[in-house]
């Protein structure tokens, strides 16, 4: 009978004569042939692929701008009412939270009364 090292168990494990005499992790040469091809219909080259692909047009050399620019506004309210609520929104949110955590450990400290 034939052994070999199984990377799965960490165990000795029996095997076929062909397995024991090559080292683990090597096999013989695999031809280099590309497999056959399976689905009938071609694939589209890389070069066949415009750069603009998409539907609209580059914004961001514009919201670089807009964003760039010193008004003494702070990045996350650049884009104004909805920046403001989302804002708003986080700190609320955040706030009640916190207020929430707050009263569940004072409740959870005190002693049950029986």
């Amino acid at each position: 009978m034939y052994y070999k090292f199984s990377g799965f168990t960490q165990k000795l494990t029996g095997t076929w004569a062909a397995d024991a005499y090559s080292p683990q992790g090597l096999r013989p040469v695999v031809s280099t042939e590309a497999p056959p091809i399976i689905f009938a219909t071609p694939t589209k080259l890389s070069s066949d692929f415009t750069a603009y692909d998409y539907a609209g047009k580059n914004k961001v050399p514009e919201l670089q701008k807009f964003f760039q620019k010193s008004d003494g506004v702070p990045i996350h309210l650049k884009r104004g009412l909805p920046d403001q609520m989302l804002y708003r929104t986080t700190m609320a949110l955040t706030l009640g939270g916190t207020i929430y955590c707050l009263i569940a450990l004072y409740m959870a400290s005190q002693p049950r009364n029986k």
